[in-house]
């Protein structure tokens, strides 16, 4: 178990980091840190970051794609879904499904295309698939940049859990509100959606790579599930509530980003508008 000094050391370790987008080693590199060591060193930061004005909105859920575990992981790959919150100042709404990003201060940032959740009300603790799927109030699809403080994106999931659980921001796309025949089915509609994602340095578009609801523990609705069941387990932190926004992870890997570039997405089989994102 890490003690409460070393878990504030680390927090404020990653901290300055973000503060002055610097990498740093691994926290695993020097010291054994199990993925409960890295939820009391993110319980620190909360602490940190509400005291300093900072208001937790809602939580992102990471590695929730099967497909690209074996991508991430420096001494055993990763072998399931991380959260983070996420917080007033790091989620914003684009227009009209457009938006412009700047990518100053952002550490070796990557792009994820992303479907997202509000809860219209709080889950029982031992909701099911289908009661979690009526506490959504709305989904929109979301761009979540993410960043990495650890050198060539190599880290074990400790040190992910630990920084922020990669998150960086999240521009989110037009809210589409759930009716209840909606809900009833949400999880199956999300398993058979996709995505295209496409990028630009110019004006013509690229197809870069496409992605499937499936790929997201079978849909994201199953990663909402999954992040109620995980938070039961630690006591540390509150249970989902509603008015939370939950960004369900990437439907796709994540990709580098520089400035001059345009990402775009369209969706099949899935009533939501694509969105543009430029970074400067």
């Amino acid at each position: 178990m890490l003690m409460s000094t070393q878990a504030n050391r680390y927090a404020h370790q990653l901290l300055a980091a973000r503060a002055h987008a610097q990498q740093i080693p691994c926290l695993t590199k020097d010291a054994e840190l199990s993925i409960a060591d890295a939820y009391d060193i993110a319980k620190c930061i909360v602490d940190i970051r509400t005291a300093q004005g900072e208001t937790p909105i809602g939580r992102k859920i990471g590695f929730t794609n099967r497909r690209i575990w074996p991508n991430y992981g420096e001494r055993e790959p990763i072998k399931g879904p991380i959260w983070a919150y996420m917080y007033d100042d790091t989620v914003r709404y684009s227009e009209n499904n457009q938006g412009v990003q700047s990518l100053q201060g952002a550490v070796q940032p990557r792009i994820e295309p992303e479907i997202v959740f509000k809860l219209g009300k709080t889950p029982k603790a031992n909701a099911t698939l289908d009661e979690m799927a009526d506490c959504i109030e709305w989904m929109a699809h979301g761009f979540e940049l993410v960043a990495c403080p650890f050198p060539d994106w190599k880290f074990e999931a400790a040190d992910a859990v630990a920084a922020f659980g990669l998150h960086g921001s999240l521009i989110l796309g037009e809210p589409h509100m759930l009716s209840s025949a909606t809900r009833r089915h949400l999880a199956d509609i999300l398993t058979a959606a996709s995505v295209s994602l496409s990028y630009s340095e110019g004006e013509e578009f690229t197809l870069h790579s496409a992605g499937f609801g499936s790929n997201v523990l079978d849909s994201p609705v199953h990663a909402l599930l999954n992040l109620h069941e995980t938070l039961k387990t630690q006591p540390q932190f509150a249970p989902l509530a509603a008015g939370e926004i939950i960004s369900t992870g990437t439907l796709t890997d994540a990709y580098p980003v520089k400035p001059g570039q345009t990402w775009t997405t369209a969706f099949s089989g899935l009533a939501l508008p694509g969105m543009t994102l430029s970074f400067v």
